[in-house]
């Protein structure tokens, strides 16, 4: 007990740049704070929840509870669509979301979750850590007086659920199909027809016909929708992103009230929260993928000339937002950069060695 009270209360000391102090004086002197938050994610989607309930968790923790955030889940205080705007406005103090959401509203916030033929997880950690993603976002956001934080990555994503097949780029074309932000914009251009869904919705929409494809994320969260049972064709891989990464959208002004050692503690909140969220993933998508497939699900890869159909409708989008927007410039030309430098440096050493991993002790390996 003596141990944990003296790393408390060193922790606390340092974050506030001064000389630790007792834990007695730390709790007289430190403010009660009280924020809401809204997730853009349902409790029911766990894993993606957890991410909020994660941040709460430490904060409370690490300020002996003087710093508390309440959740409500999609809908309760604001729709998921709108926590942006609810930040923005403090109608909350903060929001967990993605801003994949938000592509029709601005496109260049897509590139603080995921792009078509992007960046994968680690490539996205590393850009906005230490490259130039978290800097260039930030100005992106301030226009919305929001500091954004990222907050979780799901891993490479899934290319959904199809009810037919998709042989040829024609295949796309009249596809009634559920995506999201960028994914959507490039879909319309091969001939899709985005449709718009609440993911509680997606079996019945597939079964009936409503819709003819259904992206989500993966494995690990689409077991629990059972769309295997009305749309067998489980498409890999989601060339829309290479991950998804989940922010933390923070109300500038209430950010600038806190006191030092609670912005510290938001900050490393987050980056465990992160951290937590990509272990999960990673741990359950295997077992998930497994079981998905012992029922029925047929995993079939994109052909490479859908693939390279996306991505040539990808790059024309870029080309075209990009003349429009000098802020979405940018940030794709940043991002590009980033990649094309990761890239050969993945295949030489992580690429390698899981393609080592997977072939040894195979006949022919």
């Amino acid at each position: 007990m003596q141990r944990r009270a003296f790393l408390k209360q060193t922790a606390l000391g340092a974050a506030a740049g001064s000389a630790a102090l007792a834990a007695p004086a730390f709790a007289q002197e430190a403010p009660t704070v009280s924020w809401r938050l809204a997730s853009s994610f349902p409790n029911e989607s766990p894993t993606l929840f957890a991410g909020a309930e994660d941040v709460a968790r430490y904060v409370a923790e690490v300020t002996d509870g003087h710093f508390n955030i309440e959740i409500f889940p999609a809908g309760d205080l604001v729709q998921p669509g709108q926590v942006l705007e609810a930040v923005q406005h403090r109608v909350v103090d903060c929001g967990h979301t993605a801003s994949t959401r938000y592509f029709d509203m601005d496109p260049a916030l897509c590139f603080d979750a995921g792009v078509p033929f992007g960046l994968n997880t680690r490539q996205m950690n590393a850009w906005m850590t230490q490259g130039e993603g978290l800097a260039l976002t930030r100005v992106l956001f301030d226009k919305y007086n929001i500091l954004n934080f990222p907050c979780g990555y799901t891993g490479a994503q899934m290319g959904g659920w199809f009810r037919g097949e998709v042989k040829t780029v024609d295949d796309l074309r009249g596809l009634k199909v559920k995506a999201g932000g960028f994914a959507r914009h490039v879909l319309s251009r091969l001939g899709a027809t985005p449709v718009e869904v609440a993911v509680s919705d997606t079996y019945a929409a597939l079964e009936d016909g409503t819709v003819d494809a259904v992206a989500w994320i993966g494995p690990h969260d689409d077991e629990s929708l059972a769309l295997y049972k009305v749309a067998r064709n489980y498409y890999f891989p989601g060339w829309w992103a290479g991950t998804l990464q989940l922010s933390l959208y923070v109300n500038q002004d209430a950010y600038d009230e806190l006191p030092k050692p609670y912005q510290s503690a938001l900050a490393l909140a987050c980056r465990m929260a992160t951290g937590n969220m990509i272990a999960k993933y990673d741990a359950g998508n295997p077992d998930a993928l497994r079981r998905l497939v012992s029922r029925g699900a047929q995993l079939k890869a994109f052909p490479k000339p859908v693939l390279q159909a996306c991505y040539e409708a990808s790059l024309a989008a870029y080309k075209e937002m990009g003349a429009k927007d000098p802020m979405f410039k940018k940030l794709y030309e940043s991002m590009t950069a980033f990649r094309d430098k990761e890239v050969p440096w993945f295949r030489v050493a992580e690429g390698s060695f899981d393609n080592l991993i997977a072939t040894l002790g195979q006949p022919g390996a």
